[in-house]
């Protein structure tokens, strides 16, 4: 029976490579001279620390360029907010990789809405959905991939015939 993964994947090295990119562009910027501003990764987290708010904020800008251009979506980070003390400002941004929960409940929701000749089932980090049909199967990837109420971005693998 044909079937494929809906994931939600993050490529670490490419991660790694834009960060390192971010950094060596800030320690070049000439207004982040002695500022100390550089950004951290530890894990699926990622730190912003320089002087002042409105750092985080360019620096922010610089890490998002240096994301889409390795082919990283935005839409996969969650933002926190700018913490300021001490003459310092940090900010946490969370990567979210896998398809959690309520999201993957979400995507079996929208396939069981559009009544398509599929069936879709929660695997752990993701949706493994089935059908008779390759053209069904199709139909479904076009369907979640128009949709606007997933906020991640979403691969599809594992297609089988």
């Amino acid at each position: 029976m044909p079937s494929f993964d809906v994931v939600s994947e993050i490529n670490e090295h490419e991660l790694n490579n834009a960060i390192d990119q971010a950094n060596r562009d800030i320690d070049a910027r000439y207004d982040f001279k002695g500022a100390e501003a550089r950004v951290e990764r530890s894990e699926w987290e990622l730190t912003l620390h320089a002087k002042t708010e409105f750092q985080i904020e360019q620096m922010s800008t610089i890490l998002y360029q240096k994301l889409a251009k390795r082919g990283i979506d935005i839409r996969s980070l969650k933002v926190d907010e700018v913490k300021t003390a001490n003459l310092k400002a940090s900010q946490k941004i969370t990567v979210r990789h896998g398809i959690e929960s309520e999201l993957a409940k979400k995507i079996v929701k929208l396939i069981k809405d559009s009544k398509m000749k599929v069936h879709a089932q929660i695997q752990g980090e993701q949706v493994r959905v089935t059908g008779k049909k390759r053209d069904d199967l199709q139909e479904a990837i076009a369907m979640l991939r128009a949709t606007d109420q997933v906020d991640m971005p979403l691969q599809f693998t594992n297609f089988r015939d």
